[in-house]
Parts: structure tokens; sequence; C-alpha cells
């Protein structure tokens, strides 16, 4: 039987999957990422634990889901937010001298897409867009079974979305920018510059639901801020099903009826909206990463 190897790169952990023919996870690991460290004092923990446990499978090729922007390309990362001191760094290039296998490198977003697309909730359909609403703001699009990255291997990166006039900015990107509004650490700072204290996202969910006036008016703005964005998602590539994930809504799943509402404000009348929540879990980067291996 032959075997393929998903990686998922993260700011806080690096976690490895071993799957088999039917994407069956047969086996996982993770270790902790000391980003300051740089690339390689990190990757080659995966590589050693690999080496170590599943040496005697009949490993055929591994992919990856990492952090971008990537040139998606080469394998390479560009400038990640999240991977300071990573920066340029061939991550493809990396793991293919290491473990002496073929490797492909794509977004953290685009492979969690794929697994909801090919085994998760969108699957059986022609066109899936997932949104992963966590710590940050991604997405991915899948037509037909493959993940459409664009010429400059950006298509998808929504977190650079603009959506609203506010001038605060986000890291790198745009003022006004989705991941700048809608984040699960963007959720916690606009409520925290409210109400002059430190919230987390979960106390303002929380509090919303209490019905805390202030809270709920801000939970009311992510709600419009995301219908916004989705609903821009709609007219520009028409997907057939709309998969929400990431802790923020999938901690938070009542929202997404108030967010169809709003999104069917912002589209053309009698536009199906066809939106559900992401059913992959925490494992749809792994096993997202062991699909794209496949292909």
């Amino acid at each position: 039987m032959k075997y393929y190897i998903g990686i998922d790169i993260g700011g806080t952990n690096l976690r490895a999957a071993l799957f088999d023919e039917d994407f069956t996870l047969i086996d996982k690991f993770k270790v902790g990422n000391e980003v300051p460290k740089g690339p390689e004092y990190n990757l080659n923990k995966i590589v050693t634990r690999i080496k170590e446990v599943w040496n005697y499978k009949s490993i055929v090729a591994v992919g990856v889901g990492c952090p971008g922007p990537l040139d998606i390309k080469k394998g390479k990362i560009l400038v990640a937010p999240n991977l300071r001191t990573w920066e340029c760094f061939n991550v493809k290039e990396y793991f293919e001298k290491e473990l002496n296998l073929p490797v492909k490198v794509n977004n953290d977003a685009n492979v969690a897409a794929l697994s909801e697309a090919i085994i998760g909730a969108g699957k059986g359909c022609e066109s899936v867009y997932y949104v992963t609403l966590s710590t940050g703001v991604g997405g991915g699009f899948i037509y037909k079974g493959e993940i459409v990255s664009g010429f400059n291997s950006i298509a998808a990166e929504i977190g650079n979305m603009i959506i609203n006039e506010d001038n605060y900015k986000h890291s790198n990107m745009n003022l006004g920018g989705l991941e700048g509004q809608c984040s699960g650490s963007n959720i916690a700072r606009i409520a925290s510059s409210k109400l002059g204290n430190k919230l987390t996202a979960k106390e303002v969910f929380e509090g919303a639901k209490e019905d805390n006036s202030v809270l709920s008016d801000i939970i009311r703005d992510w709600v419009i801020n995301v219908s916004k964005a989705i609903a821009n998602i709609i007219v520009t590539v028409d997907p057939e099903v709309i998969v929400l994930g990431g802790s923020v809504i999938i901690n938070n799943p009542d929202f997404i009826e108030d967010i169809k509402v709003e999104v069917k404000k912002r589209v053309f009348e009698g536009i199906e909206v066809n939106i559900k929540l992401a059913n992959m879990g925490d494992d749809a980067g792994l096993v997202g990463a062991g699909i794209l291996a496949e292909k």
C-alpha cells in the first residue's frame, strides 16, 4: 500500500500525519515551533521524527501546508507574518533533500480548503470556497477538485480584502482589511479598545450573547463585515458552496444564519447563498496536505 505524509506548518506548532491511499489518518504527531530559531532548526525536528517512526512505510510523496504569502510554484515562503526569520526559505527544496521524496507546498488555507472540498463539508460540489476565521483570516478556492492559486500564488488571500474604511492597518495589510477587522485577535483588539480593558475574542462573543450592548454591537459589525467579504466572493467566482472554518466560527456556529441573512442583502436578488460550517476540525490542514501530496 502507498502512504502519504501531510505536514502543517504553524506559528506555534509543526504537525505531521501519515495517510493511506484512502486518506485514512494512520498516525500523527506535533512538535513546537520555535520560530526565532529559524526554519531549518524547526523543520529538522519533523524530519528526524518522520525517519524514526515512519521510515518502514512505503511513503511516496509529501504535501505541506504553510502560511503565506508563498511562491507556490517554487515552494518558497515569501513574507509570512507569523514566521518571521523564515522569509525566502524554500520549504519544498528542504523536504525533498531531507526526505528524498517528491514534495508539494501550498498555502495553509488552500490545503484546508482542499480537505473540505474533497471529503468535508463541500464534498460533491464542483466549486468550493473555504474561509477560515481564526487568529487570522484566510481563504481557499477549489474548482473541480483542484486548488486555484492564481498567477502570483495569492488567489483567495482574502485577509487583505478591503471591507470598510477603518484606519487600522494590520501587519502589512490594507487599511480596513478583512483580517484587521474580523480575525479573532482583532475582534479582541476592537473590544478592548472600546471598553478600556483587555478581552479575548471568546469573552467578546460570550458578552454579546449575554446582551452586553457594546459587545453586541461589535459582533454585529463583525457579522456585517464578514458578510461583505462573502458577498464579494460570490459575485466574483460564484462558488457552489462557501465553507466557513476556523476557531472563531467553529466555536460560534449560531452566527452562520446571521451571516447568511446579511450576505443575501448584498448579492443579486434570487441568488442562492449556500454557506456551511466546516466539518474537518483541527485536522483540516493535515488532511488537505495529505491530499495535496497525492495529486
